[in-house]
């Protein structure tokens, strides 16, 4: 049976967002099976362990930093490429790579570890939502009382929605299987080595160069996916989200979490950011919104239907263009 644009990377986008949206993490699946980016993982944390060795100087750690992001992302751009080369005919080779796809994008984890926040704010009490906060953000939980960390996993779950969705579905359509897989190993890297603390600051040089100059673009679609969404529900302002975004998304030390973030503050009459206490020191940081920071669980959920709202339209906007592309003929 002929299916037309059954190998659109549109098509298996959105299949892989619908897959990501019903099973998350498929953990069934993965305790059986390592997920891929925890192979990575192990990669990328034996490159570490022998390349980046305090007896080095700072110049040669930073080129084998600059010489282990090549090796791994340009090992995992050729992985996938031969996964998209056997996937490119038939049912089972879309079904594949749009399970591949679904693999490597995190909307649902995302959600519940966000959701988890919340409910321990509420349930557990400070000390249990520190230690659920600390699953998500870089910096020290133990540190922040209740509005910090309502506020940080606010904050995290709109930089997360651009470089754990929205950027993969980006490089997936720009890159295919190559650029998804590529992207992804980036994003670890500089999740692991990418810090400014002494051990990692040479090493990890390049890992969180390459992550902030990957997420250039995606990271302003996300905060414009954020603004439309705040279009549908009673709690949030699209006008202001747009707003906070283009005159606050510059404002963070990152090239790119200011545009989800300051689109998330405006959006819920928030300020987040601001000055944040890390494992390596203190980030003075200005405020992104003109909201209070005062954030409880309540914001909390309202940012995660906002989240939600975001996710469908991302959805909707892949599927449409696949249906444009392949079912709307000119009279």
């Amino acid at each position: 049976m002929y299916l037309p644009g059954l190998h659109d990377p549109l098509l298996l986008l959105y299949l892989g967002l619908m897959l990501d949206a019903l099973f998350g993490e498929m953990g069934l699946l993965f305790r059986a099976l390592p997920h891929p980016v925890v192979v990575a993982g192990r990669v990328i944390a034996g490159f570490e362990r022998r390349l980046n060795r305090s007896n080095r100087s700072e110049r040669v750690r930073r080129v084998r930093g600059i010489l282990t992001v090549i090796v791994l992302a340009g090992g995992a751009a050729a992985f996938g490429w031969a996964l998209q080369f056997l996937c490119r005919t038939g049912v089972l080779g879309a079904a594949v790579e749009a399970f591949a796809v679904a693999v490597l994008i995190a909307q649902r984890s995302l959600f519940v570890h966000v959701a988890e926040v919340g409910r321990a704010l509420i349930q557990g009490g400070l000390f249990s939502a520190r230690l659920a906060v600390g699953h998500i953000v870089g910096r020290d939980p133990m540190k922040l009382d209740e509005a910090g960390v309502a506020r940080a996993a606010i904050e995290s779950l709109a930089e997360n929605f651009s470089d754990g969705v929205v950027a993969p579905a980006f490089w997936y359509l720009a890159a295919g299987l190559p650029g998804l897989f590529a992207y992804k190993t980036v994003n670890t890297l500089d999740s692991m080595i990418g810090h400014k603390s002494p051990r990692y600051r040479a090493f990890g040089w390049a890992a969180a160069r390459l992550d902030d100059l990957l997420n250039l673009v995606p990271a302003p679609i996300s905060g414009l996916l954020i603004a439309a969404a705040a279009i549908i529900g009673r709690d949030t302002s699209a006008g202001a989200a747009a707003r906070i975004m283009f005159r606050d998304g510059r404002k963070h030390r990152s090239p790119n979490a200011g545009w989800p973030e300051a689109a998330m503050a405006g959006a819920l009459g928030l300020a987040l950011a601001g000055p944040r206490h890390y494992h390596e020191g203190m980030v003075e940081d200005p405020f992104l919104g003109d909201g209070t920071p005062i954030a409880t669980p309540g914001d909390i959920s309202r940012a995660l239907g906002l989240y939600f709202r975001a996710c469908l339209l991302l959805m909707g906007l892949t599927l449409g263009a696949w249906l444009a592309r392949h079912f709307m003929r000119p009279w």
